[in-house]
């Protein structure tokens, strides 16, 4: 199996997995109550997308 020649150093090791990471979700603010979530998706907290409600949360929680 082939080796490397040179060994590789912490900058370029680490230059190299700059893009090796997690980014945080883009949130948005419902329109609605205000709360933040992610775009397009239902509000987790009133249940409404695009000014409609799709899930009744009060039934959900109880």
């Amino acid at each position: 199996m082939p080796l490397p020649k040179k060994k590789t150093s912490r900058s370029r090791r680490d230059k190299r997995r700059t893009h090796d990471r997690l980014s945080e979700p883009a949130l948005s603010k419902c329109s609605h109550c205000g709360q933040p979530k992610i775009s397009h998706r239902i509000c987790p907290h009133c249940g409404y997308y695009g000014g409609r409600m799709i899930k009744d949360m009060e039934k959900t929680k109880g």
